[in-house]
């Protein structure tokens, strides 16, 4: 049995994830760690990593970006992995993340979507034959309580396709004005922010006279949840190093 430190326990995607763990008997949350106290009938919850006790096999993140660095130093600290699936990471909190797996296993995605993960190879694969006829569009829409924008999730699938252009594309984060070139080495970002919105995600290749749209809709949010489990199972039985989806994938 895995035995998981759930941080961000009390949020969306943290109940999500305890009904998740709940219906898998093999593994099972030890402790929780949530910025607001609240009592639970299945684990203590704490309000910082440092007051956690309980022995666990790996650490999983949905929290708050600003959290991030001190769980990743709490991880450090007790040698224990971590998967990171909090969205919005500034920089250089990034570079935490790589900094820690040269002392224990991280993993890092700003998607936990197995589904979005394919997609991120399928546009590797079609964008060196498209990108110097077709302008690249990315268009995200959420719920109207996510802060960030745009999403992780976009910014995931624009350095997907930069990665695999051979020059690389500018980012445009939404579009005003009205002397707009809408040059092909330009490659625009749109968020919409509305309802009870999962996630969908839309990119378009439009080339003269033809268009090209690649799309992934989140139906709920179980999709992430079972992503990260896997991942957390996965990553607990890894060295030290940097992982991301493609490993779990490849697995």
């Amino acid at each position: 049995m895995k035995r998981i430190i759930l941080s961000g326990c009390n949020g969306r995607m943290g109940q999500v994830l305890q009904k998740s763990i709940k219906a898998n008997p093999e593994l099972t949350v030890v402790a929780g760690i949530d910025h607001v106290p609240t009592e639970n009938p299945d684990f203590p919850v704490y309000q910082t990593a440092q007051e956690v006790t309980e022995a666990a096999d790996v650490m999983i993140d949905f929290s708050h970006y600003t959290a991030v660095p001190d769980l990743v130093a709490f991880a450090s600290e007790k040698k224990l992995p971590v998967v990171v699936a909090t969205t919005g990471l500034e920089d250089d909190t990034k570079e935490l993340l790589k900094k820690a797996s040269e002392t224990i296993p991280v993993f890092y995605s700003a998607n936990m979507s197995l589904g979005i993960n394919v997609l991120v190879k399928a546009l590797q694969s079609i964008t060196p034959a498209l990108e110097n006829d077709f302008n690249i569009e990315i268009i995200e829409k959420h719920h109207n309580q996510k802060k960030d924008a745009p999403s992780g999730t976009a910014l995931l699938l624009a350095d997907s396709i930069n990665d695999a252009c051979s020059e690389k594309k500018d980012y445009i984060f939404g579009r005003s004005g009205n002397d707009n070139e809408n040059k092909l080495s330009e490659m625009g970002i749109h968020a919409v922010r509305g309802g009870t919105i999962p996630g969908e995600h839309t990119v378009i290749y439009a080339g003269d006279d033809e268009i090209i749209e690649l799309k992934h809709t989140a139906l709920s949010r179980d999709i992430f949840a079972n992503g990260a489990l896997k991942a957390g199972v996965f990553l607990a039985d890894q060295s030290a190093g940097f992982y991301s989806m493609s490993d779990l994938l490849d697995a």
